[in-house]
């Protein structure tokens, strides 16, 4: 089986961990600020704070920025639950906003969704491709509303040499196994904001600060958010690696575009010319008279050992928001949801593996039945 994605670990990853195992601290010692730091680096921002989640580092995230009961996010509906799950752990509200063809939110229609009750807008970076974030980061300033950038899909992306997220107030990632680098389970928000960093590191150890000597204090009601420091030497191992893991699943998407270009079954996500993407994901479009059978696609595929899924269902359309949201409909979520599939592309990949995958993809697709759109 080619998976749509997968960790990519070696014998200097295992090392890494080893020693820490070996050591006196494998949780709350010095690998994770040392992590902190290389991130924060990376990114060229002043503050990163590691958590064993990117849905810890999202939920911080909003926390800090002081979001609260009846506040609103106004987000995407195509994205991973945690985007709009976060805002719901604090009693806010996620207002859903289309997207557009690509599976970006739709930065013409933000506006009219702000009200009084807005905090803040949250892009997804949404396979490893931003948004227009200048003009939404416009639109933040224009309505005094903070940026907190979703940005888990694109660590190592880059918008005209700058790292994802870099506009934010708040940028939050990811480094689960499928990431392009892994801490296991593992997330990070990073900010230029001192008194949103030191809020949101409260945050993540239960809300306590420390006094003096053994005396500890619980200011907020926090979590337990905390990475280990297992997890953090990984991190620091595989971000060494970080341009080596890109360069490679670039490589793959770029011979997908060149094979799939113009062909009658699919369209592809094109990547802005500004934009160098980490390419978290790789997206396929189903035209409209394949949406019928896409369903049976994607278990012949599986049958093919190749793997497949689909990012995203729109969030609303799960039971738990559809008491929430009741008859909500966004017309090109839905859309982009029947047509959307991801297929596999990543650094453990080879040229060879991605013809396979293009190979036994178009030989489905031929006998594939046509659905009538009349």
């Amino acid at each position: 089986m080619i998976p749509y994605s997968r960790q990519s670990i070696d014998k200097e990853d295992i090392k890494a961990v080893v020693e820490v195992l070996e050591s006196d601290f494998i949780t709350q010692g010095k690998k994770v600020e040392e992590f902190e730091k290389k991130t924060a680096s990376f990114l060229e921002r002043k503050f990163a704070i590691a958590f064993n989640s990117g849905t810890a580092a999202l939920h911080s995230a909003y926390f800090a920025a002081g979001i609260s009961k009846n506040d609103e996010i106004i987000t995407t509906p195509i994205s991973f639950l945690a985007t709009s799950n976060a805002a719901l752990y604090l009693q806010a509200k996620p207002v859903f906003c289309d997207v557009k063809y690509n599976g970006q939110i739709d930065e013409n229609k933000i506006e009219k969704l702000i009200s009084k009750k807005t905090k803040a807008i949250v892009p997804v970076d949404f396979a490893g491709i931003t948004p227009n974030i200048e003009k939404i980061k416009e639109i933040c300033k224009k309505h005094n509303l903070l940026l907190i950038e979703d940005a888990c899909h694109a660590f190592g992306t880059k918008i005209k040499e700058k790292k994802a997220g870099y506009l934010a107030d708040i940028a939050c990632y990811s480094f689960h196994a499928i990431k392009p680098i892994t801490t296991i389970e593992g997330g990070l928000l990073a900010t230029d904001d001192e008194e949103i960093y030191k809020k949101a590191k409260i945050f993540r150890n239960h809300g306590m600060i420390h006094k003096k000597a053994y005396l500890r204090d619980m200011i907020y009601l926090g979590y337990n958010y905390r990475l280990s420091d297992v997890a953090a030497a990984l991190g620091i191992s595989q971000l060494k690696k970080i341009d080596s893991f890109l360069k490679k699943r670039e490589e793959i998407a770029k011979y997908y575009d060149e094979r799939f270009d113009k062909n009658p079954y699919f369209s592809t996500i094109k990547v802005p010319l500004e934009i160098k993407s980490s390419y978290h994901l790789y997206p396929i479009l189903f035209f409209r008279d394949l949406w019928c059978e896409k369903e049976d696609i994607y278990q012949k595929l599986i049958e093919e050992k190749i793997g497949v899924q689909v990012h995203y269902r729109p969030i609303y359309q799960n039971s738990y928001y559809r008491k929430l949201y009741k008859n909500l409909k966004l017309t090109n979520a839905e859309e982009f949801y029947k047509a959307e599939l991801s297929i596999p592309c990543h650094q453990n990949m080879s040229l060879k593996d991605a013809k396979f995958v293009a190979d036994t993809l178009f030989r489905v697709l031929e006998s594939a039945k046509r659905c009538k759109l009349w």
